[in-house]
């Protein structure tokens, strides 16, 4: 496989990259700190105008049309200044592309370019239910239909951006009598819809300027043109759109074990012990190559992830194994960092300790590593049955 960027994504990583160093990382500490919205916002807005919320998604709709591995480059880049901006990037991208894998003529042309643009500050991705995390299939969020509406009752958790998304992708029971799994269907609900009430945001370990919350669906009503692909086939547009997730998610952590690592050496190189730079130790000179490497195999996962997706050949089991590999090796990276720089690194005041807070869900979120894991043996073993 070719590992090389292409002019385009060569481009589009630099200009990632120069916007992180001077707009996200000098207002990281402070968005951790405070979770200023209207920074936050306005990072949102511009990174929308650069054309990053539709990384894969047509240009007829307001994208930029420039694949997976661009898609992959950027969140890395972005992540490595601010993983709150970075996770919020990468949720708009994955909205966009359900609606343009499974979305009408009429949704795609109302909702897309309206996140593209950044006219909507976000998308959410309402799947997650208190009961139903890991099995999404057992969820309990009802969608019935009532003349020319369907009425959605039930609990979401965990939903990332929901105070301020445009639009909602929702996922509901519209069939009770089948198979579970099976009676699953999915639908596109507009924010101020009534009987959306959004939740009180959730006071997490990290992440802090990036909003999750409880969405709850009390006799909502939405358009029965509001059903977004065939009806109860939405737990398989679930997790067929997670697959793309988990390599924004592998991205991020990349990205923030890099961030943290850059951080630890440059230090390493600076502080002095015993007479010397700490970085001149044997132990020390350990920790650098192992993480680095580490890191360099998470980037050649998500790149084989990333261009087989590109190639429309299928992903699931390399996108599995890039997300929990690299959200491995980045929390393994942050803890590396911070136990480099010794008592500094604990420290509020440098952003070791920030990287390592905002890095611990990365192996929980977008399918948790013990689910990766189970996809990849089921996919190994049935390579080896067809074998």
């Amino acid at each position: 496989m070719y590992l090389e960027l292409n002019e385009e994504q060569k481009l589009i990583q630099e200009t990632a990259r120069q916007f992180a160093l001077a707009e996200l990382e000098p207002v990281a500490a402070r968005l951790d700190q405070t979770g200023d919205q209207e920074i936050f916002w306005s990072n949102l807005k511009k990174l929308a105008e650069l054309g990053f919320m539709g990384l894969n998604i047509r240009e007829e709709y307001g994208g930029t049309q420039a694949g997976m591995v661009a898609f992959s480059v950027a969140i890395t880049e972005i992540a490595r200044a601010c993983a709150s901006t970075a996770v919020t990037v990468s949720v708009n991208n994955l909205v966009c592309d359900v609606i343009q894998a499974v979305g009408s003529e009429a949704q795609k042309k109302a909702y897309i370019p309206k996140i593209c643009s950044g006219e909507y500050k976000a998308g959410s991705f309402a799947l997650t239910e208190p009961g139903a995390g890991s099995d999404p299939a057992a969820m309990t969020t009802s969608a019935a239909l009532d003349g020319d509406t369907w009425v959605l009752n039930g609990i979401k958790r965990f939903i990332t951006s929901a105070p301020y998304a445009g639009v909602f992708v929702v996922w509901g029971v519209t069939d009770k009598s089948a198979p579970k799994g099976k009676g699953i269907s999915c639908f596109l609900v507009e924010a101020g819809t009534k009987g959306l009430i959004v939740g009180r945001e959730e006071e997490k370990m990290g992440q802090h300027a990036s909003a999750t919350t409880e969405v709850m669906f009390e006799d909502c009503r939405i358009p029965k043109e509001a059903l977004l692909g065939k009806i109860n086939d939405g737990l398989k547009t679930a997790v067929v759109e997670l697959i793309g997730g988990r390599v924004g998610i592998g991205s991020l952590s990349l990205g923030v074990g890099l961030a943290a690592m850059d951080y630890a050496t440059r230090y390493a190189q600076k502080r002095v012990q015993f007479d010397q730079e700490i970085v001149k130790f044997e132990a020390i000179q350990w920790m650098i190559a192992d993480s680095y490497t580490e890191l360099e195999a998470a980037r050649l996962l998500l790149m084989q992830a990333a261009f087989r997706a590109d190639q429309g050949r299928s992903f699931a089991k390399e996108a599995a194994m890039a997300k929990m590999y690299a959200s491995e090796a980045a929390n393994r990276a942050c803890y590396t960092a911070l136990q480099m720089m010794g008592g500094y690194g604990y420290s509020k005041e440098f952003p070791v300790e920030r990287y390592t807070r905002d890095v611990r869900i990365a192996s929980i979120y977008e399918g948790t590593n013990e689910i990766q894991r189970k996809i990849i043996a089921k996919e190994i073993l049935k390579n080896l049955q067809q074998a």
